[in-house]
């Protein structure tokens, strides 16, 4: 593939790579970024290889971050990974390198980078990191924790293969990853645990979703009941899938106070389109799986009127 090689020839001819990933980030980010971290250290141990970012909240296990200077950038290039526009890149120095690529399987509305590779079919940022492996393996290692990161990367956005962006090109890739020997159960297992107060707050978002006759759905945690549970919003990615496990449900949002006063909006569905909802509310993301803000509670109202009129006119 020409653009592969074109970013391998990039990678061959710098000394020192910087990879960033999106704000707040999920398996797929963590697993996309270090897993071409490890690749390109493997390969290429001569170069000197950073991850940066944030916080990585309880996702730690997975992949923790490198501390970085300004003045480290220069001269450098600066790859993100999984991060489909750049208010969402995290790690602000991401421009003070010498050149910047995008690699990246969300929906290109908002280009950036002087190379950009981004493929909306690929179920995650990380099977594409892997493809760009394979297209390259006569020059590339691949080391077994690189592998067990883009298979947590492709469970994690894909649901393990239970979101309709699993194809049968994903479950190859992931029997690919799967030959390398990391447990790929207890990683799972790992994956799946959440902490005995995520589990509480669980029973309150089952307890508390707004269901319309359409199927269309809502949650609000307020800073009240976030403090009651003693949960950072970082801590609340695991309640996302709930509301969709209730027979009937379509679409929904999971709409979480921020300590600025704004409220941070996750977005999901079954089949009706809700990424046109999020980009009209300062977001983005995937048809079925976006993200969103609203600067207040009248906002907040707003986007489920909005789910409710997607839902009612996919029926």
């Amino acid at each position: 593939m020409e653009i592969t090689q074109n970013i391998l020839d990039k990678i061959k001819e710098y000394d020192k790579i910087m990879i960033h990933r999106h704000q707040s980030p999920d398996p797929d980010a963590l697993g996309s970024q270090g897993g071409l971290a490890l690749i390109l250290k493997e390969s290429f141990p001569e170069k000197e290889i950073y991850v940066i970012g944030g916080p990585v909240g309880g996702l730690d296990f997975l992949l923790t971050m490198d501390e970085v200077e300004d003045d480290m950038y220069q001269g450098a290039l600066v790859i993100t990974t999984d991060t489909a526009n750049e208010p969402r890149i995290s790690g602000k120095q991401y421009d003070l390198g010498d050149l910047l690529i995008k690699i990246d399987h969300h929906p290109d509305d908002e280009p950036y980078g002087d190379i950009s590779w981004v493929n909306p079919k690929a179920s995650s940022t990380s099977e594409m990191i892997y493809d760009f492996f394979e297209a390259h393996k006569d020059e590339l290692v691949m080391p077994t924790e690189a592998a067990k990161l883009l298979y947590a990367g492709i469970i994690g956005d894909t649901g393990r293969f239970m979101y309709p962006a699993t194809t049968s090109h994903t479950l190859w890739v992931a029997s690919q990853l799967m030959t390398y020997p990391f447990d790929a159960a207890s990683l799972n297992r790992t994956m799946d645990e959440v902490s005995e107060k995520i589990a509480r707050l669980a029973g309150y978002v089952a307890e508390n979703i707004e269901v319309d006759e359409n199927g269309a759905a809502m949650v609000l945690l307020p800073q009240e009941v976030l403090d009651k549970f003693e949960i950072e919003d970082s801590e609340t990615p695991p309640t996302i899938p709930i509301p969709g496990k209730i027979k009937g449900i379509k679409a929904w949002g999971i709409f979480v106070a921020q300590p600025e006063g704004f409220y941070r909006v996750r977005l999901r569905s079954k089949g009706p389109v809700i990424n046109t909802i999020a980009k009209r509310h300062h977001g983005g993301g995937h048809p079925l799986a976006s993200g969103a803000n609203a600067k207040d509670l009248a906002e907040v109202k707003e986007i489920y009127q909005e789910i409710q009129q997607a839902v009612k006119e996919d029926n």
